[in-house]
C-alpha cells in the first residue's frame, strides 16, 4: 500500500506535480499520424499531462503542437485557419507558426508589432513523427533522442498502431499491464470439457496467434495462480517475469517489460510471433489514453491480423472513430451475467475490455492507502518504487532513468517453456541472447522509422 501523500505523487501529472515533471523529461505519444493526414488540413484538439494544446500539420508536413489561445483576445485557435506553415485565427487574423512565433500581426502596424510579437508568443512544443505516431517533448530542457522501441524501427508494414480511450488514471492502468498474475482468472475462460476448453480457448486469444498464446498456456495460467517472480532494473525500466508450473520438469514463464515513464510490453510472444505494446498516456488525472502497437521484425503483419487488430483481437480494444471503446464504462462494457456463468469469467469480450474494467473499477484513482498486497504483487511495488525515484531524481536536477540513454529501450518481452532449473536471466539469454532481452540483431537495427 501507499500513503495518500504518496499515492498523490504516483497519480497526478499536471504542470505543477512531482509525476508531472517526470513526464515531462521523454517524448511520449499525443496522437496517431493518422489523425492528422493531410498538410493545411484541419487542427486536432489535444489534452495531455493536463494540458490543453492543438496540434496541425503544416503546409511543409511537419506537426505543430501549441497553446490553443490567441493572445490576442483569447479566442481558440481550433476554429483557426491552417495556412502556409502556421495556424491563423479566425477573429482578427494572428497568425502562429510551429515554434509558437505569432508571425503575422494585421490589425497592427509594423512599429507596434515588433513592440509585442514577443508577448505575443504562445505555447509550442517539439513534435517528432515516430512509428506512425506523433511525439512532443514538453520539458523545460533541449529535448533528447527518441526512444528506440523496435515497433518504430520497423519497416511501417512491419506493424500496426492505433490506440484507445480508458477511464482512470494512468497508473492503474499501467500497473494492469505490469500484473500479469491476473492472467490466471480475468482472462480465462469457462469450460466443462477439453474441447470446450478448446474452442473457448482460441475465442479468448482472439488476435494471438495459436503458437503465440494457446489453449495449454491458458491451462498452465488457470491452474498455477501463484505465480514465481523475478522483477530486474535496467538502463530504460525494469523486466518482470512470472514462472508458473507447465509439463513435467518445465516452467511457463510469460516476461513484460516497463519502459520509462509509460510504456510496457506484453509477455505473450512466443519465438516468432508478433510482439504487443501499450503506452498509458495521461489525459488529465481521471483519464489516459493508451497507444497500442503490434510489430514483427522479422516480416509483414498479415492482413488477416491487420483485421483482428481492428476489431478488437489481441490487446487493442473494438472503438468507435473517436477511440472511444465499444464496451466502457458508461455501457458497463456489456457484460452478460449469462456469459459469465458458462462462458467466461467477466461476462465481457474482449482481453482489452476485461483488463479496461477491472482497472476502471478501482475508481478513476485508485485508493491505494486501502490494498492488502501479497507475492505477486512485486512488479506493481517495483513499479512504484522507480516512479516515485524518479520524481526525487527529476527535484533533484538528475536525469530519470531512460531519458539520456535512448539505445536502452531496444528490448523485447515475451514467453518461453524452459527447464525448471533455470532462473529469469537464464531463460531471457536462452529466449533472446541476453538476459536482460536487450536486442542486437533484429532488421530494425538497420531500418530506419517509415
Amino acid at each position: 500500500m501507499l500513503t495518500q501523500e504518496k499515492n498523490i505523487r504516483l497519480t497526478h501529472t499536471g504542470r505543477n506535480t512531482e509525476m508531472g515533471a517526470v513526464f515531462r523529461q521523454y517524448w511520449i505519444p499525443v496522437l496517431l499520424s493518422r489523425q492528422l493526414p493531410e498538410p493545411d488540413g484541419s487542427p486536432v484538439r489535444v489534452k495531455v499531462l493536463g494540458e490543453d494544446l492543438l496540434a496541425f500539420r503544416a503546409t511543409d508536413g511537419q506537426v505543430g503542437l501549441v497553446s490553443p489561445r490567441c493572445p490576442h483576445r483569447g479566442a481558440d485557435l481550433y476554429f483557426g485557419r491552417n495556412e502556409e506553415q502556421g495556424i491563423r485565427c479566425s477573429y482578427h487574423g494572428w497568425k502562429f507558426d510551429l515554434q509558437g512565433e505569432c508571425v503575422h500581426m494585421p490589425t497592427s502596424d509594423a512599429k507596434i508589432y515588433c513592440k509585442v510579437k514577443d508577448r505575443a508568443r504562445i505555447t509550442a512544443y517539439p513534435v517528432r513523427e515516430w512509428g506512425d505516431m506523433l511525439w512532443a517533448y514538453m520539458g523545460p530542457l533541449d529535448s533528447p533522442e527518441l526512444p528506440l522501441m523496435e515497433f518504430a524501427l520497423v519497416p511501417a508494414n512491419h506493424r500496426y498502431v492505433s490506440k484507445k480511450l480508458q477511464e482512470c488514471n494512468w497508473a492503474q492502468a499501467a500497473e494492469g499491464g505490469i500484473d500479469t498474475a491476473h492472467f490466471s482468472f480475468l482472462h480465462q475462460p469457462i469450460a466443462n470439457s477439453e474441447k470446450e476448453w478448446s474452442d473457448k480457448s482460441a475465442r479468448m486469444t482472439r488476435g494471438y496467434s495459436s503458437k503465440t498464446m494457446n489453449h495449454e498456456h491458458l491451462q498452465w495460467m488457470k491452474e498455477d495462480a501463484q505465480p514465481q517472480y523475478e522483477v530486474h532494473r535496467h538502463g530504460a525500466g525494469l523486466v518482470l517475469g512470472g514462472s508458473r508450473k507447465a509439463n513435467p520438469g518445465e516452467r511457463y514463464w510469460r516476461v513484460a517489460q516497463y519502459l520509462m515513464p509509460c510504456h510496457g510490453y506484453t509477455p505473450s510472444a512466443m519465438p516468432g510471433q508478433n510482439y504487443f505494446g501499450q503506452s498509458w498516456v495521461p489525459i488529465d488525472e481521471y483519464s489516459c489514453w493508451i497507444y497500442v502497437y503490434a510489430w514483427n521484425p522479422e516480416r509483414p503483419l498479415t492482413q488477416e491480423e491487420i483485421s483482428l487488430y481492428k476489431t478488437g483481437g489481441a490487446v487493442f480494444s473494438e472503438t468507435d472513430s473517436n477511440f472511444v471503446p465499444l464496451r466502457r464504462r458508461d455501457n458497463e462494457y456489456l457484460m452478460d451475467r449469462i456469459r459469465q456463468k458458462h462462458e467466461n469469467f467477466t461476462g465481457i469480450e474482449g482481453v482489452s475490455e476485461q483488463d479496461a474494467a477491472i482497472q476502471d473499477s478501482q475508481g478513476t484513482i485508485a485508493d491505494r492507502t486501502r490494498e492488502l498486497l501479497g507475492p505477486t504483487d512485486i512488479g506493481v511495488v517495483r513499479f512504484r518504487q522507480l516512479m516515485l525515484e524518479s520524481a526525487d531524481q527529476v527535484k533533484q536536477s538528475i536525469p530519470p532513468l531512460g531519458s539520456n540513454n535512448p539505445s536502452a529501450y531496444m528490448v523485447r518481452a515475451g514467453a518461453q517453456v524452459a527447464p525448471e532449473n533455470l532462473n529469469m536471466k537464464e531463460v531471457m539469454t536462452m529466449r533472446f541472447g541476453d538476459p536482460i532481452g536487450y536486442v542486437t540483431d533484429s532488421p530494425a537495427t538497420n531500418t530506419k522509422s517509415v
